[in-house]
């Protein structure tokens, strides 16, 4: 017969030693509407996680915050980034019937481009940024320049997330994986490196053209055709994915996001780009939405992580996000 649903279920060891919860993880999840099938899927995985003494099981989150999170409950028509998860609307109704509670939930932010008077405001605000505050741009003419602030990159992601939802370490391995796999397909105009008076690195930001289109008319796809989509999307787009920005907690205060959004939004704007689509940021972290007041934006998708009680009595189980 046909495959009608996956699932996987995950212990990360060491989410369970930093925030001291016992919950197990599922991700990667898709069925067909069939509430016997999925019905299964979560009985699996609860009855594993059980065995396994979990209190809780809570998704989809994958390995690492990097990995693809959060069931779509909200934007289903809209046009999302390549590195987020589409669900049908029904995967919700499925999981609410099983016990499942909202636990977390993700914002989408359609951001459209500024005009030439917004964007010579945040350029002066950036420029006395960094005569206030020392802050300098790294020079950057190809990927290999990046290389060598790899380390400093990620363990910034390290500190500057360390907060945040579910979120672990990224380990010097996996650190490794990502270099190898994302940095050769950068395009330097929209990579921002920033130090601060240090010399150390201040923030940074990511972002590369959006290959939505590209894989939505490709079936997701490389073969036969979809590789040159790929390629046609990454040299000439006027739609961005914000993937990655993280800023020294110490320096945001500090004129870092004017930098940053003064650098990117000046590429942008050279390259004809009209407008960006922000990656999935926590509904409540103000800091970074706060980035873009300057800008028109727009809530245009949702995302939730789901949580069951599989094992012993009510517990609190809130996380600070």
């Amino acid at each position: 017969g046909q495959l009608a649903g996956r699932i996987c279920g995950i212990i990360n060891h060491s989410y369970i030693k930093k925030w001291g919860n016992s919950y197990a993880r599922f991700g990667w999840v898709d069925f067909i509407d069939d509430y016997e099938v999925s019905g299964a899927l979560f009985a699996t995985v609860e009855k594993w996680a059980k065995e396994k003494g979990m209190e809780y099981v809570h998704g989809p989150l994958g390995f690492c915050d990097l990995d693809k999170e959060g069931m779509l409950v909200e934007g289903f028509e809209e046009m999302g980034t390549f590195i987020t998860i589409y669900n049908h609307p029904y995967y919700m109704k499925h999981i609410e019937t099983y016990g499942y509670k909202k636990d977390a939930e993700w914002i989408e932010i359609d951001i459209t481009l500024p005009d030439e008077e917004t964007a010579a405001k945040i350029t002066a605000l950036a420029n006395r940024a960094k005569e206030k505050y020392g802050l300098s741009v790294v020079p950057l003419k190809s990927s290999k320049d990046v290389i060598p602030y790899a380390s400093e990159v990620f363990d910034l992601l390290n500190k500057g997330y360390e907060h945040l939802y579910g979120v672990v370490p990224i380990t010097d391995k996996q650190v490794k994986a990502y270099v190898k796999q994302f940095f050769s397909f950068l395009n330097m105009d929209y990579v921002c490196l920033i130090k601060g008076p240090d010399g150390k690195l201040a923030g940074f930001g990511v972002i590369v053209p959006s290959l939505s289109e590209a894989s939505q008319k490709s079936g997701g796809r490389l073969l036969p055709f979809g590789f040159m989509r790929f390629i046609k999307a990454v040299k000439k787009n006027d739609i961005l994915d914000l993937y990655l920005v993280a800023i020294k907690p110490e320096l945001r205060s500090k004129g870092v996001p004017y930098v940053l959004l003064d650098e990117l939004t000046k590429s942008a704007l050279k390259n004809g780009v009209a407008k960006a689509i922000a990656s999935p940021e926590l509904e409540t972290n103000h800091a970074v939405q706060s980035m873009w007041r300057s800008y028109e934006t727009r809530i245009h998708r949702r995302r939730r992580c789901y949580i069951k009680q599989v094992n012993l009595p009510d517990a609190d189980h809130s996380q600070n996000s």
